[in-house]
């Protein structure tokens, strides 16, 4: 069955369903049908980009043709989570011997990052084997797999071996970061920098709660996001396709607010 025939009959059994709520119908429709879109603009992005990302932090990124979950054209475009981009170059220049990837997902930070910091050693987790395997994949077409350790579940307790040293944790865990971002079951948390994206949109409140949790040991931006995108060096392709094509290559098919936390702390002062 090819996508279109696969989208069509399961758009048209979603319209066929008997709901209470139709503009909530609707927009789930818009959703699916937007998702089906991006999938073509996708093929032309690979047809004319390749798998190269073409700028942004992680420019030169040799990186796959899909991703392990979520959006893909805007990580080979370079524009993938945009407004955090600052602060990812940031923690590049900086140095950290250690960076631990919790939520790894296909590996597009910790290979992409590892490629930046030559010197730094990358320890990257995901709960899901298709992911693990495929940054594992990713790490050795870049040829970083030497310093990209890949693990699984990652608990409070593990941040206790790197206690005292130059850290920085990149946390995306869906949600699970309440859990695993406590300075109470994770003491050592409080001498490492931490970006974390706040699922706001699963959990309302957390990133309040986190805010509150880190404020006695750390100095916190938070980083909002709100959807736009801006690509000043669009190559002349991306420039002709049509405009709802160019606002659905660069959506990242995120349902909500997933603000950041960068959280730099204190204990080094």
């Amino acid at each position: 069955m090819s996508l279109h025939t696969q989208v069509r009959q399961q758009l048209l059994g979603n319209l066929a369903e008997a709901q209470a709520d139709e503009a909530a119908q609707l927009n789930n429709a818009l959703r699916q049908l937007a998702k089906w879109r991006s999938l073509l603009i996708q093929s032309t992005v690979l047809q004319h980009q390749g798998t190269v990302v073409m700028s942004g932090p992680l420019k030169g990124l040799d990186f796959l043709p899909q991703s392990a979950e979520g959006c893909h054209i805007a990580k080979l475009l370079g524009c993938y989570e945009q407004p955090l981009l600052p602060h990812i170059e940031a923690a590049i220049q900086s140095n950290y011997p250690v960076l631990l990837n919790i939520g790894c997902a296909e590996g597009y930070y910790a290979a992409g990052m590892a490629r930046r910091m030559p010197a730094t050693r990358v320890f990257a987790f995901d709960l899901n084997p298709r992911a693990r395997q495929v940054c594992a994949a990713l790490a050795q077409k870049n040829k970083v797999a030497e310093r990209v350790s890949i693990g699984t579940l990652f608990k409070p307790e593990d941040f206790a071996p790197w206690a005292g040293q130059k850290v920085l944790v990149l946390c995306d865990i869906e949600g699970a970061e309440r859990e695993l971002l406590d300075l109470d079951a994770a003491p050592a948390l409080a001498g490492m920098d931490v970006i974390v994206e706040s699922h706001e949109c699963l959990i309302p409140g957390i990133t309040r709660l986190l805010i509150e949790r880190f404020s006695a040991t750390h100095h916190i931006s938070l980083v909002e996001d709100d959807g736009q995108r801006q690509l000043p060096d669009a190559p002349p392709w991306f420039k002709q396709l049509a405009h709802l094509d160019q606002l659905l290559a660069v959506w990242e098919w995120r349902s909500g607010p997933t603000p950041w936390l960068v959280m730099k702390t204190k204990a080094k002062e």
